[in-house]
């Protein structure tokens, strides 16, 4: 066993979680206390309005998402395989210690053992303990180590920063490499000797790359794709042995998520198609208009359907009226293809 008994009944629960459903990173909800400062255009929305943590709202929203459908062990089910509260979906950046804990506590409490609960974490290796400390004692099962802030770093510096992080907290860590972060494959085998790293979140898409370090990783090492809006290229991972992926579509549409996830383990290619042309790539064209609508249109969505999540925080930014209403039409569009309705009931 490579890892302490522990840790080994949590990698095992993050297995089979990634097997039967995806992986899900809720948003977190925010009263709106309007914008102070432009009113944006039609095509682009004013500052986040985003104010403070409606921790209320984010429990009926995550009861909602973490509902199982009508027969949990259909293969339509929405359930996710997992939840990862307070990462980048979630608006890690804008939170500070309280509301972390707040969220990451309401997490552990609604998820209540039925699946694992994977926290953020990030910036520097000492405010990243501070986070892990919170999660540990909120009751989270794992982190997710999310890079770190603003520099580069060398190799050498990127395993010095797990090695602090693993120094410091019982819990297992999954690394995630987006942005600045980015192991080589002996990187990586150095990663994966500290006790308590189980795996790696990709964000980088770089199939080559990712080729080399899943064949330089221990046997059961994690993988999991976690490029924006995953499902465009969950097809392409699976080929390099990565079938695993995170799901932005499955916080304000999880029938959409589910239906997905179902067409590409059954080999559905006409299902996986006509979701990928008519719903996928129109949300990932919209998504590539303005920074930060990969968060932002997830909350916009969440918003159509009825959900509670309120606006996003600056420095993010809300879409304007013409990307909304396109974004309604795509959603539209997602939702008559699985047969779901438009709006959601709330918990």
């Amino acid at each position: 066993m490579r890892y302490s008994a522990e840790i080994e009944a949590v990698v095992q629960r993050l297995r089979d979680g990634m097997a039967d459903g995806v992986l899900s990173f809720p948003l977190t909800s925010f009263r709106d206390e309007g914008d102070e400062g432009d009113e944006g255009g039609e095509n682009h929305g004013s500052g986040g309005s985003g104010g403070e943590l409606d921790l209320e709202s984010y429990r009926a929203y995550l009861t909602a998402q973490l509902a199982p459908g009508p027969d949990v062990a259909a293969p339509d089910a929405t359930t996710p395989g997992a939840v990862f509260p307070a990462c980048g979906t979630g608006e890690f950046f804008s939170l500070d210690e309280d509301e972390y804990r707040a969220v990451v506590e309401a997490t552990v409490e609604i998820a209540d053992g039925r699946l694992p609960v994977v926290a953020g974490i990030g910036y520097g290796w000492a405010q990243a303990l501070r986070f892990a400390r919170i999660a540990e004692e909120a009751g989270a099962d794992a982190l997710l180590v999310m890079p770190h802030y603003l520099v580069g770093a060398p190799q050498d510096g990127l395993v010095g920063q797990l090695r602090r992080i693993a120094a410091g907290t019982r819990l297992p860590l999954i690394a995630y490499q987006r942005g600045q972060v980015a192991f080589t494959a002996d990187t990586l085998r150095r990663v994966a000797e500290i006790p308590t790293v189980v795996g790696l979140k990709d964000g980088h898409s770089d199939l080559d790359r990712l080729q080399r370090l899943t064949l330089a990783a221990p046997d059961g090492f994690l993988f999991f794709n976690g490029a924006s809006t995953a499902e465009i290229q969950a097809r392409a991972y699976a080929t390099v042995g990565v079938p695993a992926y995170s799901s932005a579509v499955h916080a304000f549409a999880p029938e959409i998520a589910s239906a997905f996830f179902t067409a590409l383990r059954g080999n559905d290619e006409a299902t996986l198609t006509k979701l990928l042309r008519d719903f996928y790539v129109p949300l990932v064209e919209l998504r590539d208009r303005v920074p930060g609508y990969a968060v932002s249109l997830v909350k916009a969505a969440a918003r159509l359907r009825g959900l509670p999540v309120g606006p996003v925080r600056a420095p993010l930014t809300d879409p304007g009226a013409a990307d909304l209403a396109a974004l309604e039409a795509i959603l539209d569009t997602g939702l008559a293809l699985v047969g779901a309705p438009l709006s959601r009931v709330t918990a």
